[in-house]
């Protein structure tokens, strides 16, 4: 589980501090008052949040502590350019607007607006959604460590709390224009039928390259290791679009855009996979070590990062199948890219 000790006490102790009942404070893409949601959304506590005692270069955030912000440059402005960097044939270059940060997508402008990504006429209707997730992602996977009791009992009223609780949705205006996705009928417009790792998965046209260069980077790795060619034998399945919203959520799965891939091994240990599923078996999700969980060979992980992806295993609520396509959160956390588009 990827999170480091003293990072996690501060931003509880941030909580405490900052968040009566009605508001929304953000953990990685956690929102508290939504807290737990399912699958696919993120909920990563990587690497270590850094202060100004830790770096003189950078500062932590009070109101989302994930993101490091580097001296004279705003959260927003990191947000907008990595969005830019990430998504060069679509976005225009990040600008300074009608004070804050925005992009020019298919003639419109989009705002920062408090990490909602928002049009012009949504501006001052920020407060009615979920931010977006942007987080700390870390480039390697730290070292395990049991999670205190007083930590242990957070992540348990947590877990309670996302069988009741409620939240706004994240507005999926900016994601839906830029995947070309207002729909069902639109999504399935977009997908085209690949051959991947020797199955066939539906995912967005758009990533068809980098799946290509990522299988070619695995092959290439399995030719060398036996390991990794008993892994790719052993996927069971690989699912990448599913139009539907992520579990008891508002919010749109990135498998409904085709922009995520789900790749499912066999199981004979009966190692642990995704958080939800292991505390549907009254287990704590939050004591279980990588060496209990079903994670891809390091050398999968790192083939889909030199592409853009980020892979779920990373996330404190963990899903050790799941890789999205998410380059802006690798250049947010400077992880360099094999290649950039």
């Amino acid at each position: 589980m990827a999170f480091n000790q003293s990072a996690a006490r501060r931003v509880f102790a941030l909580l405490l501090l900052f968040a009566p009942a009605s508001f929304c404070f953000s953990l990685g893409s956690m929102e508290i008052s939504s807290l737990l949601q399912q699958s696919d959304d993120v909920f990563p506590v990587s690497g270590e949040v850094v202060d100004t005692s830790a770096s003189a270069g950078a500062v932590l955030n009070p109101l989302a502590p994930d993101i490091v912000v580097q001296r004279g440059r705003s959260q927003a402005e990191q947000v907008m350019k990595a969005l830019a960097r990430a998504h060069p044939k679509r976005l225009g270059v990040a600008v300074f607007k009608d004070d804050d940060w925005a992009v020019e997508l298919h003639g419109k402008w989009y705002y920062y607006a408090d990490g909602r990504i928002l049009p012009e006429e949504l501006r001052d209707k920020a407060a009615l959604y979920s931010p977006q997730p942007f987080y700390q992602y870390s480039e390697k996977i730290p070292e395990w460590k049991r999670p205190t009791p007083q930590e242990a009992a957070s992540y348990a009223r947590m877990d309670r709390r996302r069988r009741t609780g409620s939240s706004a949705g994240r507005a999926q205006i900016f994601y839906d224009e830029l995947w070309r996705i207002h729909s069902r009928a639109e999504a399935w417009e977009q997908q085209k039928t690949i051959r991947f790792l020797g199955k066939g998965v539906v995912v967005h046209r758009a990533v068809l390259e980098e799946l290509a260069l990522i299988e070619q980077k695995i092959n290439e790795a399995a030719a060398k290791d036996p390991a990794i060619r008993q892994w790719i034998s052993s996927l069971e399945t690989i699912s990448a679009w599913n139009w539907r919203d992520i579990a008891d959520t508002q919010s749109r799965s990135n498998h409904a855009y085709g922009t995520a891939i789900d790749l499912l091994a066999a199981n004979p240990k009966k190692l642990e996979t995704y958080w939800l599923w292991t505390a549907q078996k009254n287990v704590d999700w939050w004591d279980v070590p990588y060496s209990q969980r079903l994670n891809p060979p390091d050398a999968v992980i790192k083939a889909f990062e030199a592409y853009g992806f980020i892979w779920g295993g990373k996330w404190l609520f963990y899903d050790t199948m799941h890789f999205e396509y998410r380059p802006e959160i690798l250049f947010l956390n400077d992880i360099p890219l094999r290649g950039e588009y």
